[in-house]
């Protein structure tokens, strides 16, 4: 599909754009779409805005299925290309009592596949955000299909990192090839211990993440930190909020939700306490939620849509 006009087709809308693994999380009770990207784009579709999944599935039943409840879930699915050689994405998932995930996740799928068209190359040209991580780039084709379409997005896109490192899946110049490339990162706190390890940064909390805001010249850096709350860090503002009390029943897709209200408040220009306050909460709400994708209530969503 050829996008012709940013303005025109948006009807004040921002393109949101979540580019890289889709597939099915295995969970002990059944199965559920996910992948970071697609999360991103469900909860900013959620949100009002007009979002796109970019990646790639096997022609395959589970393939198929994941067509359908994307379908039910209304998520555009143009740009999803389906590989006849390639299985479906999977993840098999462990839950902690704090339901905190443990992600098993199966290599050579169709997510590691997905193909560069000249019809990305329009979408990127009127992307207003988008959202990567470093997992879909541990191949080489989607590693060059991300640093493509990026390439191609407008000066002014937001291009969040969201480093989401899983299992041995990264390495030191895939993060910093994608740092280089980014002007907001996103980040939990095991990953800010990663970082600091493979980067040698020292310091408290805050100078490593004004070091690597710096270095990377990077606009905004969120952390998250669970129970602990989160941080969010500009040049020239820090922000920290504590975690709501939740009843956790997993985290899974809560910082996605985090990251999707952040960049709509980017993108609206709204005080930086603000955009933190909403991202908090609609976390929140995730966490206390089966599952990445849960319906987020009225009360939250008027938070954006107004």
């Amino acid at each position: 599909m050829y996008i012709k006009g940013n303005k025109d087709m948006k009807n004040k809308n921002y393109i949101l754009v979540g580019i890289g693994e889709l597939l099915w999380d295995i969970f002990p009770t059944g199965k559920k779409f996910g992948g970071a990207p697609a999360n991103f784009a469900y909860h900013a579709q959620q949100l009002g805005e007009q979002s796109f999944v970019v990646s790639a599935l096997g022609e395959d039943d589970l393939g198929e299925e994941l067509l359908a409840e994307l379908e039910k879930l209304h998520l555009n699915l143009t740009y999803i290309s389906i590989l006849p050689d390639r299985p479906t994405g999977t993840v098999n998932v462990h839950l902690d009592k704090k339901g905190v995930p443990e992600f098993i996740i199966e290599r050579d799928v169709a997510w590691d596949y997905i193909p560069y068209t000249n019809e990305l190359f329009h979408l990127a040209q009127i992307t207003d955000a988008v959202c990567f991580g470093s997992l879909a780039q541990r191949s080489e084709v989607s590693h060059k299909t991300i640093r493509t379409f990026l390439k191609a997005t407008p000066e002014k896109c937001l291009r969040v990192f969201d480093i989401n490192l899983r299992q041995n899946f990264y390495s030191l110049e895939i993060i910093e090839d994608s740092l280089l490339m980014a002007n907001c990162l996103k980040l939990n706190d095991a990953e800010f211990k990663i970082i600091s390890d493979m980067f040698g940064l020292h310091g408290d909390e805050n100078e490593i993440l004004k070091r690597l805001l710096k270095d990377y010249d990077l606009q905004i850096i969120a952390l998250t930190k669970g129970e602990k709350g989160s941080k969010l860090v500009t040049v020239d503002q820090i922000s920290e909020i504590n975690a709501s009390a939740t009843n956790v029943v997993d985290t899974v897709g809560a910082g996605d939700a985090f990251t999707a209200a952040l960049v709509l408040g980017l993108l609206k220009n709204q005080p930086l306490d603000k955009i933190h306050k909403n991202a908090e909460r609609i976390a929140s709400y995730v966490c206390s939620q089966e599952g990445a994708t849960p319906e987020i209530p009225f009360e939250i969503k008027q938070l954006f849509i107004k």
